[in-house]
């Protein structure tokens, strides 16, 4: 599965690059694990890895390519980086937001955001999200954002409780 896309995320993990997509490839639709990469007594010094041992997993979540690698502890995820998942209902939310945060940390839960048990983040979202958001009338735009702030997992159907809310006249 030697990719030809131009753009490739590389995910560093400290030592679970093969098993973190497992999991995703296990999660998303259209989604396998590709070539898997070994280190090798060359560099030993540098990588501070046993022979034999991954040092890279290509996989494919839902087609998207990505890469995994077993880079060492130096470096850890934060939430300046996130992957998007736009979904098409309430259940697909449901379903992403409930595989994805299995063993993740429940305090990093906001928004729609979540961060998994390796620390990436995700945001799970409605595809009519950017319209509820975007809508020219300001108000109906920030009945939408005052909902999202109070929610977690996003709830497709309160979203649009909040645009549709009528407000007392005067207001």
């Amino acid at each position: 599965m030697t990719t030809t896309k131009p753009i490739v995320a590389c995910l560093w993990y400290d030592s679970q690059a093969e098993e973190a997509a497992r999991f995703y490839t296990g999660i998303f639709p259209n989604s396998k694990i590709g070539k898997i990469s070994r280190y090798t007594e060359a560099g030993r010094e540098v990588h501070g890895r046993p022979a034999g041992s991954v040092m890279t997993v290509e996989f494919e979540l839902n087609g998207q390519p990505f890469t995994a690698l077993n880079g060492g502890p130096h470096f850890k995820f934060n939430e300046a980086i996130s992957f998007q998942i736009m979904c098409k209902d309430q259940a697909e939310v449901d379903h992403y937001w409930n595989k994805l945060s299995q063993g993740g940390d429940p305090k990093a839960q906001q928004c729609g955001w979540l961060k998994d048990k390796y620390g990436l983040s995700w945001q799970v979202v409605p595809n009519e999200m950017a319209e509820l958001m975007s809508d020219p009338d300001p108000d109906k735009a920030g009945r939408v954002m005052e909902a999202l702030l109070q929610m977690k997992k996003l709830d497709i159907a309160e979203l649009r409780r909040a645009a549709e809310a009528k407000v007392p006249a005067g207001r």
